[in-house]
């Protein structure tokens, strides 16, 4: 599927990852996004963001790239598979 099926799936709550990555475990997850586009921490207003789980088992903020966009090889993580 293609990086617009991605996105959607994020709003979903799914988690979603790209076979065509060479880490292996990686995926990313739609984070802060009750309300609308925005969550409250216990300090600050916040908003959206796509988090990715690295192959080294850190998660970070994540950016897509030109080849992220146009790639059409993303896939739902099903929720038993390991984080």
């Amino acid at each position: 599927m293609d990086f617009g099926f991605a996105i959607q799936w994020l709003r979903d709550g799914k988690r979603v990852q790209r076979s065509g990555w060479n880490g292996k475990g990686m995926w990313l997850r739609l984070v802060g996004a009750r309300d609308g586009d925005r969550a409250v921490s216990p300090t600050y207003p916040q908003r959206a963001y796509i988090e990715m789980k690295a192959a080294d088992g850190w998660l970070v903020p994540w950016l897509a790239s030109q080849t992220d966009v146009l790639a059409d090889d993303w896939r739902i993580l099903e929720s038993d598979e390991a984080w």
